[in-house]
């Protein structure tokens, strides 16, 4: 089995409501995220699981139009939801929790596997570096290997 990485870079801000410190104030990074992917049905015939412009253009293509110089928000963040309407901003997204790299990760990784839904391609874990020293990984389980973890 082979598992290939994208990474994608991006910008965007987003604040930690009830952060214990400094999070709590909007303020932005720049993000890179690592999409892992396995094939599911053996090497193409040039010897690829997938071409990696292929997932620069599904999820890099998703990530510019939805995140990149963006604010991802909580949708529990009212003040700053009507900040940005009263300010006609246009490139805003809301998670259901606060937008950590924890929950940024896992909805980046719900979004992978509907962009990839039509490949052989099995999403097996999306990694966000919030900076260049701290990153969360958000992967599932799949019945295959929840199987072999019980055999051993």
């Amino acid at each position: 089995m082979f598992e290939i990485m994208r990474r994608i870079e991006f910008d965007a801000a987003h604040r930690v409501m009830r952060h214990e410190s400094k999070c709590k104030n909007l303020h932005g990074h720049r993000y890179a995220a690592e999409i892992f992917v396995q094939d599911m049905s053996g090497l193409d015939s040039l010897g690829r699981v997938i071409d990696f412009s292929i997932l620069k253009e599904k999820i890099g293509g998703w990530i510019d139009e939805c995140w990149d110089h963006g604010v991802i928000l909580n949708t529990e963040d009212r003040e700053l939801i009507e900040l940005c309407k009263r300010n006609k901003w246009k490139h805003y997204r809301m998670l259901s929790g606060n937008p950590t790299a924890e929950n940024i990760a896992k909805e980046l990784f719900g979004v992978a596997k509907l962009q990839l839904e039509q490949t052989q391609l099995l999403v097996t874990r999306v990694r966000i570096h919030e900076t260049p020293n701290c990153y969360a990984d958000y992967f599932e389980w799949t019945p295959e290997q929840l199987a072999r973890t019980d055999d051993e």
